[in-house]
């Protein structure tokens, strides 16, 4: 098998700087001697087997245990240099036996009734909030932040990404806002205290919720934002001048956006506008990426554009505006990656050292694919009639304009105490 390996590494790394030793001992070099060198070394034969068979799960899982073991770059170095040689080929029939398989199994999941959502959720965002406050900016963003102008750093691109969003909304004072899937609160009470809006912000993780509760406490907003423990699914039909939704749509699935627009349409007035903030692809998918399903986000799914809009229109929504962000979430997660790797002590003290690699191949893939694999973020107006939002863009930049001078006086965020 580590004679499979060697011709499978040979045939992908034809550009780039790549040494690998192996199990035996044999020292091999790839590629044209260009770019950042990379060396590997291989702990054992049986982790040279693995990765030939399934290099799409078992590099990651090989990473976290410690036998694929980076002696020269980094992890993010590595799979740049993959990706720089090739772009989702498959490379032999176990690979492309293991891809339907997975496919199979995806599909059959997509349309099980049974309810994971809670436990979905709680996998990823009920872990400690100490491991999230090693890389998040001042406000606990954790979506894709908006780096306009070029250049800003990540809590000022963080912040231009709810005054981006805000702007959208239409804004008035003394509004009706439900955001679904409300994180640790940050944009809840950004949108109460821009305009003096009543917030409703709904979640399914307990650890985000008590977290947004002690905030919103701490702020003296409790009378007028709040947070709950609850599925929108089950929200009852009150309705919301502004709904808003930032990185919670991944987790809907693929087979229950009709659904998800239906209650949408439910809970806006008639005068309403909804802004989604989501991850997006270039096209339909079958599958989640295996290691990121397993590990990272069970039950999560990337949409196509094409694949939102059809359950828009069929709960008769109207789609106002999409604005495509290509390659801001890669800006992002290299902010993210940087200040978690830098605090590795830290993140090993909380859990240990596998969890640490597991985050960081996690959040070095994730950046990968918005760099290489056409990933992206897209914000969707939608509205329930053609006269809520006006009939060109210009508003966008004169209501930012208005939110910064709020942003000046605002008091300035407290960190999260433990």
């Amino acid at each position: 098998m580590s004679l499979d390996l060697r011709g499978l590494i040979g045939r992908i790394v034809r550009k780039g700087n790549l040494t690998i030793v192996y199990a035996s001992g044999e020292t091999v070099v790839y590629g044209d001697d260009g770019g950042t060198a990379v060396r590997i070394r291989l702990a054992d034969a049986a982790a040279e087997a693995e990765l030939a068979a399934d290099p799409t799960l078992k590099l990651g899982e090989l990473f976290m245990d410690g036998r694929f073991v980076m002696e020269q770059g980094s992890i993010y170095d590595f799979l740049e240099l993959v990706k720089g040689n090739t772009i989702n080929e498959v490379f032999s029939p176990l690979m492309a036996a293991r891809l339907i398989g997975r496919t199979v199994v995806s599909q059959i999941a997509a349309r099980n009734p049974i309810n994971r959502n809670r436990y979905n959720v709680a996998h990823h965002y009920d872990l400690s909030a100490k491991l999230f406050d090693l890389f998040l900016d001042e406000d606990w963003q954790y979506s894709c932040a908006y780096f306009n102008p070029p250049g800003i750093g990540l809590d000022e691109a963080q912040l231009a990404k709810k005054r981006h969003i805000a702007a959208k909304l239409l804004l008035e004072p003394d509004q009706s806002i439900l955001e679904i899937g409300s994180g640790w609160g940050g944009m809840a009470m950004y949108l109460s205290e821009a305009v003096g809006a009543d917030v409703t912000g709904i979640t399914l993780s307990e650890e985000q919720l008590k977290v947004s509760r002690d905030r919103a406490a701490r702020r003296g907003l409790s009378n007028r934002v709040r947070f709950e423990l609850q599925d929108y699914r089950y929200l009852k039909s009150q309705t919301y001048d502004r709904i808003v939704s930032v990185g919670m749509f991944e987790h809907v699935g693929r087979t229950h956006y009709d659904r998800f627009f239906r209650k949408a349409a439910e809970l806006l007035s008639r005068d309403g506008v909804m802004v989604l903030h989501s991850i997006g692809r270039p096209k339909p998918s079958y599958m989640t990426n295996p290691f990121i399903e397993k590990y990272i986000f069970p039950g999560g799914y990337i949409p196509s554009v094409g694949e939102v809009v059809p359950s828009v229109e069929k709960a008769g929504l109207l789609v106002r505006d999409v604005e495509i962000l290509p390659l801001h979430y890669a800006q992002t997660l290299r902010a993210w990656r940087e200040r978690f790797v830098a605090r590795k002590a830290e993140a090993v003290a909380l859990y240990d050292e596998r969890f640490f690699r597991m985050w960081e191949f996690y959040l070095a893939g994730s950046e990968i694919a918005f760099r290489w694999d056409e990933l992206f973020v897209f914000q969707m107006q939608i509205a329930r009639q053609q006269f809520a939002t006006p009939d060109n863009r210009n508003y966008i930049q004169e209501r930012e304009a208005v939110l910064k001078q709020f942003e000046a006086t605002r008091p300035p965020l407290e960190r999260v105490a433990f």
